[in-house]
């Protein structure tokens, strides 16, 4: 396995230093195309003019931007300097942005020119462009040899329910991630990444492609026209996305229909539930493709399920069987071998904790909240707070999130249990369900639907396909078409603006 020692310097140099390392599509003038050479003398750069500024190993450094080369090439240049980097989600507010950068206690902020605005004046910022070329001090770098657990990143939560948290990640857990991920023959693919880089699913691909000396198609950031156009004429032949990415790629049937997609060989899905119907139109329109739903956190690493060990081929809407590596287990609320619970899980990707921010520690008893996301047990388990169960087998499957879920007279009810099983009638696209309060039951379901192309569908047969296929309690008592679903800022639904919808739609008369 080759010998990674931190976690900016991952490019193999052993190997041809002039092979296209990356497409970019975004920037102010695009295509551009980068070898593997030319990202490496950028990151070199960045990490000689931080030092020649007087930053300190431990330092933080963020970025603020579409995705774009030069994001790519400051984020491995901050950690060859033995900064932490932090990644910053473009699309908070400014007043979030600003909480964020204070947080981190940020020396410097990396920006693209519409971003510039958002940096709080008395933070320094480069922005990309002619100021980023400038800053860059050409020359060879050596690598700063990481401590043990010496933060590499710090990559802050999406704080939709409260004040965003920075999970700071080690050198060390990531490139465990890196090499255990890396196989033979990766160097083949063009892998097309659109999610955003401030996000663990797009870094971790990112970080993959450069170790295993393979091409990166990188898009400013998703719309499902371009990332169609950049599967066909750039033959990419990778694909990771959330599935809402997907959901809305599958819509755009008339571009699909004309597009040269028989280049795509892997689509994985993950960050988000998939349904059965997503699944299947998936295949139709990539018959080719392998595909596999998957499941990671920010917090403990994208590395959690894979194979079974003794070859048994993965259920479809399974996240696979537990890593050898990675110790998982269900935990119901007072059995933690339980066949359906929350995963609790302990590897060697796991954070060193939240930056500014107490240890994390076992939930007290008493709170009676035991199973939230994040805090760690008392044997060093972190509380993903999301529920799944385990077949006969060992195989896994996502059940919901426990911070989603909500009680309707007395029931658990989980969104995407009840999505999944609207998303099996043949008119429907996509579903999603939220809850709204109710006098007597506390609280009930409410769906949004998107409708296939073409197909008639009315809210009476939506609640009679529930009823039928259901739990009389899970059937929605409202349901309301659309044409679209609002997305977050990590490409999932926004379920906090469904509620909001939800919430107007009944109050008008």
């Amino acid at each position: 396995m080759t010998g990674f020692t931190n976690l900016g310097d991952l490019i193999p140099r052993d190997r041809d230093l002039s092979k296209i390392a990356l497409i970019d599509l975004g920037g102010e003038q695009s295509p551009r195309e980068f070898t593997f050479g030319e990202i490496d003398a950028m990151a070199n750069g960045v990490a000689r003019a931080l030092l020649k500024r007087g930053l300190q190993r431990g330092d933080r450094v963020a970025l603020l931007s579409l995705n774009r080369a030069e994001y790519l090439a400051a984020y491995y240049g901050i950690m060859r300097a033995g900064l932490v980097a932090v990644p910053v989600n473009f699309k908070f507010p400014q007043r979030t942005i600003a909480f964020i950068l204070r947080d981190a206690d940020a020396k410097l902020v990396f920006c693209d020119s519409p971003r510039a605005p958002d940096c709080p004046p008395d933070i320094p910022s480069v922005t990309f462009g002619d100021a980023f070329d400038r800053l860059l001090d050409p020359g060879p770098f050596a690598a700063v040899a990481p401590r043990p657990r010496q933060p590499a990143m710090i990559l802050y939560t999406s704080g939709s329910t409260g004040t965003p948290k920075g999970v700071v990640l080690s050198h060390q857990s990531h490139i465990w991630v890196v090499q255990t991920r890396l196989a033979p023959g990766l160097d083949r693919h063009r892998y097309l990444i659109a999610a955003p880089l401030y996000h663990m699913n797009a870094l971790a691909l990112a970080k993959l492609a450069c170790a295993a000396h393979a091409t990166i198609v990188l898009l400013p950031q998703f719309s499902a026209p371009a990332y169609i156009e950049a599967i066909g004429r750039y033959r990419c032949s990778w694909l990771t996305a959330v599935p809402p990415m997907i959901a809305m790629m599958l819509r755009e049937a008339d571009l699909l229909a004309r597009t040269d997609l028989s280049s795509v060989a892997f689509v994985r899905m993950g960050s988000a539930p998939v349904s059965a119907s997503l699944m299947a139109a998936l295949r139709a329109a990539l018959p080719q493709a392998a595909v596999t739903n998957a499941y990671g956190t920010t917090e403990a690493g994208p590395v959690v399920f894979g194979p079974h060990p003794q070859g048994l081929p993965q259920p479809e809407l399974s996240v696979g069987y537990p890593h050898p590596q990675v110790a998982l287990r269900l935990n119901d609320g007072g059995d933690r071998n339980a066949d359906q619970g929350v995963l609790e899980m302990k590897c060697p990707a796991l954070m060193n904790g939240y930056h500014n921010r107490p240890a994390p520690t076992p939930p007290s008893p008493a709170s009676g909240k035991g199973q939230e996301r994040g805090p760690l047990t008392a044997d060093g388990f972190y509380i993903t707070g999301d529920v799944f169960r385990r077949d006969a087998d060992g195989f896994h499957y996502f059940v919901g999130r426990t911070d989603d879920m909500f009680v309707c007279g007395g029931e658990n009810i989980y969104p995407a249990d009840v999505e999944r099983m609207l998303e099996r009638h043949a008119s429907v696209a996509q579903a999603a369900v939220v809850p709204v309060d109710d006098d007597i039951k506390g609280q009930k379901p409410v769906a949004f639907i998107i409708r296939k192309p073409g197909h008639a569908l009315d809210a009476e047969e939506v609640k009679r396909f529930a009823l039928a296929h259901a739990p009389a309690y899970q059937h929605p008592r409202f349901v309301w078409f659309v044409d679209d679903l609002p997305l977050a800022s990590t490409n999932k639904l926004d379920r906090a603006a469904l509620q909001r919808m939800a919430r107007e739609r009944m109050t008008k008369p």
